[in-house]
């Protein structure tokens, strides 16, 4: 089949879908592969190096027009949408419940559209599991960020002046990116402390080196897709306070915690900052989410009662390399589950299939 690579054209988007190592082993079991040019620069992939894997540099227009699948990072727009042939398949995250408009496009022109953000958190799913891939090296980065806006470092140090105190670390969300943080900022020397409203995570946590936090509570929090369903207020409440005392001792705060098709959860106020150490630093990772801080604002770094508060989206973007290699990779063992070199299998009662396959044959399979 043809496969067609295009620029990501999201705002400060750097992450390319599909890597030259990858489309040449996708080359080799016999697909085609047509890269818009300079698709891979900000990934620190030059043409030259999809040229020699054996791709084939195309205009975007033809990429488009010619192609029998088109992998993405970012959902496509109108625009590429229009320019794509009726009966082409689409792979890139696309978050259906959010964009039922985008979902009704696809479908209108056709077109089968799989959904990297909806793969099943099942073992034999786990190598294409983009969202896993990518939120490890968040995790990696959101710890290198709150470092770097610490006004001290993270181990302990003992000098002919005088001892350094470990920094204090405190992670909220013990999931793939949160425990990717606790293991960065252990090995950078802190102290870590962690909630989550899983106790089931304790023993991941404690095994990194982490200190977890326990809610003293007879609600437990249901797991979905591998990820926690919302709690209740009250159970809420007792999490806040279960936490309070290492929050307001914690020189770098990160918070994690998503709810699958759902506001994130509110884990910090204005009244919990206010009483936050002069010169600590939250990183929110949930803040395209709407945010676990009260405070944090989309894409800026903001001081707010004298501390630091992070709202990077898309972590994953700010290394876009390493980025790009594992998404591709979790894209081709899609592709080699869903297809042969000639067609797609359209195993529709398949789990990973069923799991990602959106909109299919004129028909909406998920909203």
């Amino acid at each position: 089949m043809k496969i067609a690579v295009i620029k990501e054209t999201r705002n400060a988007e750097n992450r390319v879908a599909l890597t030259p190592q990858v489309a040449m082993q996708l080359i080799k079991v016999g697909h085609e592969v047509m890269v818009e040019p300079k698709s891979g620069y900000a990934s620190n992939f030059s043409d030259e190096a999809y040229e020699k894997a054996g791709c084939t540099l195309v205009s975007k227009e033809t990429a488009l027009g010619q192609c029998d699948i088109l992998a993405k990072v970012n959902a496509p727009t109108s625009d590429e949408i229009n320019g794509l042939k009726s009966g082409a398949a689409l792979i890139s995250y696309m978050y259906a419940s959010f964009n039922e408009a985008l979902v009704a496009e696809l479908n209108q022109k056709n077109i089968s559209a799989f959904s990297m953000d909806a793969i099943p958190r099942i073992s034999r799913a786990q190598n294409m599991d983009a969202l896993s891939s990518q939120a490890n090296l968040a995790g990696y980065k959101a710890v290198i960020m709150g470092a770097a806006h610490m006004g001290k470092i993270f181990p302990l140090l003992m000098t002919a002046a005088g001892t350094v105190t470990p920094a204090r670390v405190l992670i909220y969300g013990a999931g793939v990116a949160g425990l990717q943080a606790i293991a960065t900022a252990k090995r950078l020397g802190a102290v870590v402390e962690v909630s989550d409203v899983r106790p089931e995570t304790k023993e991941q946590v404690e095994s990194l080196g982490g200190k977890f936090i326990e809610v003293k509570s007879e609600e437990t929090a249901k797991v979905e897709g591998g990820y926690a369903k919302e709690v209740s207020a009250d159970y809420l409440a007792k999490q806040k306070e279960a936490v309070n005392k290492s929050l307001f001792q914690a020189d770098l705060v990160i918070t994690t915690a998503l709810v699958m098709g759902r506001k994130a959860p509110v884990l910090i106020t204005e009244d919990q900052v206010k009483q936050m150490k002069l010169g600590s630093v939250i990183v929110d990772m949930a803040v395209e989410q709407g945010g676990n801080c009260e405070l944090s604002e989309l894409d800026q770094t903001v001081i707010k009662h004298g501390v630091h508060i992070m709202g990077q989206s898309n972590l994953p973007s700010t290394l876009p390399q390493n980025a790009s290699e594992l998404y591709a990779k979790n894209i081709q063992n899609l592709l080699n589950h869903l297809a042969t070199k000639d067609a797609f299998k359209w195993e529709m009662e398949e789990e990973i299939t069923k799991g990602t396959l959106v909109c299919h044959a004129g028909n909406i399979l998920k909203k």
